[in-house]
This record gives structure tokens, sequence and C-alpha cells, in this order.
């Protein structure tokens, strides 16, 4: 019922911390302290291609995600600005450099 496709769970074997150099790192840092992390098997999935990858292309991606909009509202706001000015001049009698005018 529903007509959705079942779930494909992928196989727990398929996940190795041997694969994934950031938690190879982690890995060898506790064994020379002499302990195991016996749960690190399962921080590999974040690693995996398809939901991320590494840390530096998870990074990639964070920093990314919104540049291409904030890079133009920020140059439309620049230039919506510099129209406002260049319509609208100020007449501010008390601008930088008159302070010897009239006080």
């Amino acid at each position: 019922m529903g007509g959705h496709s079942k779930i494909e769970i992928p196989d727990w074997k398929s996940y190795k911390v041997e694969d994934v150099p950031e938690l190879m790192r982690v890995k060898e840092a506790l064994a020379k302290k002499g302990l195991k992390d016996p749960w690190l098997r399962n921080e590999v999935w974040r690693y995996h291609p398809s939901f991320g990858g590494s840390t530096m292309n998870i990074t990639k991606i964070m920093l990314a995600r919104g540049f291409k909009y904030g890079l133009g509202l920020t140059a439309a706001s620049i230039a919506i600005e510099y129209a406002y000015a260049a319509a609208f001049p100020s007449d501010d009698h008390h601008g930088h450099g008159h302070h010897d005018d009239h006080h």
C-alpha cells in the first residue's frame, strides 16, 4: 500500500574505518595512547561520498552553499547604495572639514 518502493539498507560491512583517512588518524592517535574506540566504525557513513565525503568536501559544500547568492546580494546592495547617493545627493552642511565655519 502507498506505492513506495522498499528502502534499501546498506550492509554494515561496507563501512570500514580503513577506508577513511581522517578516522584512521583518530584510530592511530588512540592506539598510541593504548586506547581503542569500538564505536569509531559508526562514524564511517558520514565520510561516504553519497553523504558528502571527506571533511574537506563537507567544508567546501558548507562554504559554497550560499556564496553565489551572498555575492549577488552584496553587489546589488552596493549598486543600490551608489545609485541612491547619485540620485539624492546629501546637502548636509555639517560634513567633514567644515569645523570652523559656523558654531
